[in-house]
């Protein structure tokens, strides 16, 4: 449906056991652009996604290369929209945030928690300016001119990263080429998780690792998921014994407790209101904060855990112990 005149669309079946295989055939009939390929074995020292689409770049034969996860939806005119703006800022390595599509309670209830801290954690100003070291990119979508995926060395000079999207945006900008992360929310979605157990897995495996070699965000990240227990945890009971405190005589003094509780309350509240209709969810998810910041900060501290006590992590049927 893509409205860019020229493009071919090259789908890698990592190995599936389902029906893919046959249903990508028969579309292959029906358009000459498509593509389906199959998938070899793991090698040793990969990582499944990047040994993935290092086979897809091979036998890509654009001047651009578009990398788009399976679970990502694009608007008719996204890959035109994105290209004009990669030449217009004379982008080499073009990425963008996109609207995340929440289907189910804790979706709702957690997803906000994470995009908001990761737009905190990684501010596109300062990944747009190249005299700042802050990189990172979104592998749902991955424009890059072929010619700068080929100097830097492709997914294979990212083959053992599990984020391999952050490195490979990294040597992008780190070898002095431009790196340009843009607002696609008009133009892309994605639903990343269905169900909560989909979203632990996915965030425990790389939501440490995304923040280890940066020492500042890094504790950011664990002060601020201890913050973030802290008030799952604490701001229910505040609000609650001063509450009590005050129908059973304490006061003026329980009448102050009662009033910063129901301050602080009301301000977490509006600003996570806000956000919330900011991606298309019911203001009232607001209400879910202690719920929803709690199951962030235990995401985080077992991301942390699992990388440090060397367990390693899940990922798609595969298990990678030695995480980069």
């Amino acid at each position: 449906m893509q409205d860019y005149p020229n493009f071919e669309v090259i789908v890698l079946d990592d190995r599936s056991t389902d029906a893919t295989p046959r249903i990508l055939a028969e579309l292959a009939t029906l358009d000459s652009r498509l593509h389906p390929i199959s998938g070899s074995d793991l090698p040793s020292g990969w990582v499944g996604k990047p040994h993935a689409l290092h086979q897809a770049s091979t036998s890509a034969r654009g001047e651009w290369l578009c990398f788009v996860d399976a679970d990502t939806f694009l608007s008719a005119q996204a890959l035109s929209s994105c290209y004009v703006k990669a030449m217009e800022v004379q982008a080499d390595l073009f990425t963008t945030l996109h609207r995340q599509i929440m289907g189910s309670f804790w979706e709702k209830a957690v997803m906000p928690i994470v995009v908001t801290a990761l737009s905190v954690g990684f501010n596109p100003r300062k990944v747009n300016d190249p005299t700042y070291k802050d990189a990172i990119a979104s592998g749902q979508f991955i424009l890059i001119r072929r010619e700068v995926y080929e100097k830097i060395g492709g997914h294979a000079s990212v083959r053992d990263q599990i984020v391999e999207d952050q490195a490979l945006a990294e040597r992008v900008k780190w070898n002095g080429y431009r790196l340009a992360l843009a607002d696609g929310t008009a133009l892309i979605s994605t639903r990343m998780y269905t169900s909560l157990s989909s979203m632990w897995e996915g965030w425990t495996k790389n939501m440490y690792l995304g923040l280890r070699d940066q020492p500042v965000l890094m504790w950011l990240g664990v002060i601020g998921a201890s913050l973030a227990l802290m008030a799952a945890l604490l701001l229910p009971i505040w609000l609650g014994l001063g509450l009590l405190w005050m129908i059973n005589g304490g006061g003026t003094v329980a009448l102050i407790v009662l009033t910063e509780a129901l301050t602080l309350w009301g301000a977490i509240l509006i600003a996570r209101g806000w956000a919330a209709s900011q991606m298309g969810i019911s203001p009232l998810y607001s209400l879910s904060t202690p719920l929803g910041a709690g199951i962030f900060a235990a995401m985080m501290i077992a991301s942390a855990w699992l990388t440090l006590s060397g367990r390693g992590v899940s990922w798609r049927g595969r298990h990678y112990a030695q995480l980069k």
